[in-house]
């Protein structure tokens, strides 16, 4: 029989343990990630609650609730690229709201779309609209009715929130096959090389 390289085995069969890992890893995180969305799913037939003076780490749990709050004055407008209610790309219009000193830092709304980044004349009100997901602030409020000369941007909708974990799992898996395939073949041929 011939000797097998120990080394470059052990190298490979503790590569493939950490695929395979990374894998079982993948699929436990689809299960989680399937409960969070069917979570969220129901999240709009909940009671309509205050937007959350201080987002943390919790505030995703309040994803997708319909939710209020007063913004007193706009101290910032942003556009981001969005959608309006009808598919159409163009501008989301952020509106940075101060609530006062006792209510926290303030909220990010999203007053609605148009087709250019200018800022619109909204200068603050009641906020009605849906909890939505933000890079930069972990979340902010969709509001329902436009400002004036806006049309409402698309609703947020945890279809948006992707759910891929399966497909890198199995994706781990296959690299694990490959390598142990790839592994085998060199073997083979060394141990042909090593005989002839």
């Amino acid at each position: 029989m011939k000797r097998i390289p120990i080394l470059p085995s052990i190298v490979v069969l503790v590569a493939v343990g950490i695929m395979i890992g990374l894998g079982i890893w993948q699929l436990q995180r689809a299960i989680w990630k399937e409960g969070l969305l069917a979570r969220y799913a129901t999240a709009k037939a909940l009671p309509t609650m205050a937007f959350p003076s201080v987002p943390d780490s919790r505030s995703e749990e309040l994803l997708f609730r319909r939710a209020g709050a007063f913004c007193l004055s706009v101290t910032k407008w942003n556009a981001r690229a969005g959608e309006n209610r009808a598919g159409e790309p163009g501008w989301r219009h952020l509106a940075d709201c101060r609530r006062g000193g006792a209510e926290g830092p303030g909220m990010l709304v999203d007053m609605g779309w148009s087709t250019t980044a200018d800022a619109p004349a909204w200068k603050g009100g009641q906020v009605n609209g849906v909890i939505a997901p933000d890079s930069r602030r972990r979340i902010m409020l969709v509001s329902d009715i436009a400002a004036p000369g806006l049309q409402p941007s698309a609703p947020p909708t945890p279809a948006q929130i992707p759910n891929n974990h399966r497909a890198y799992a199995w994706q781990w898996f296959l690299f694990a096959a490959t390598a142990l395939t790839i592994y085998a073949i060199a073997l083979r041929r060394r141990i042909r090389q090593r005989s002839s």
